[in-house]
């Protein structure tokens, strides 16, 4: 790799951030072996990290609805539309390791429409792009169309959030020139 920063933003150091924070980064990094950079990136303004991972959580790791890896399908999709290179690299890991399958991640980000899935998460994918594109078109027979393919109103709203919120996160990435862990390159391919 090379000596870049790993973002535009001041990196904080560890020792310096509220303990509540600073116990989180610490967690990941004992659970994963490294810290991702986005954690680092976010912490230098404590406020919104507490509010973006509180809400990350809250999209991200419940149970019900649409499954973890249906999850970061839909991250990964959104991302590679939005050239955000953190979160294809970083989220593709992590739908690779859900998925257990090394090809998903890369298909997704390259062509979902592509990719080796159900039918039912092409109209997942194909609805998170319109909510990334063209949200203001939105309409009753985009939610007719996914109730038709197996998702409940609750799934549905989960699908849009997700885009919505990556949708912010890959701007925030993109606008700090948010480099990707090496460690992800590697994770779930092997």
């Amino acid at each position: 790799m090379t000596n870049k920063p790993i973002a535009r933003t001041p990196i904080p150091d560890i020792n310096d951030l509220p303990e509540d924070i600073r116990s989180r980064v610490l967690t990941v990094q004992e659970k994963s072996g490294f810290i991702p950079n986005v954690f680092l990136m976010l912490a230098h303004r404590p406020a919104e990290f507490r509010a973006f991972m509180a809400y990350h959580d809250t999209l991200m790791d419940k149970a019900e609805g649409v499954t973890k890896a249906e999850r970061e399908m839909i991250v990964v999709a959104v991302s590679s539309l939005n050239q955000c290179q953190y979160c294809v690299v970083a989220h593709g890991a992590i739908l690779r390791i859900r998925a257990k399958n090394t090809l998903i991640a890369d298909q997704i980000a390259a062509n979902w429409r592509k990719a080796d899935i159900t039918d039912k998460q092409k109209a997942m994918l194909d609805f998170a792009i319109k909510v990334t594109l063209r949200a203001n078109e939105v309409n009753d027979a985009d939610h007719e169309a996914l109730r038709q393919a197996g998702f409940d109103d609750e799934a549905i709203w989960d699908i849009a959030a997700i885009a919505a919120f990556f949708g912010m996160s890959n701007r925030l990435a993109n606008v700090t020139n948010l480099r990707p862990n090496a460690e992800f390159y590697a994770m779930g391919r092997g």
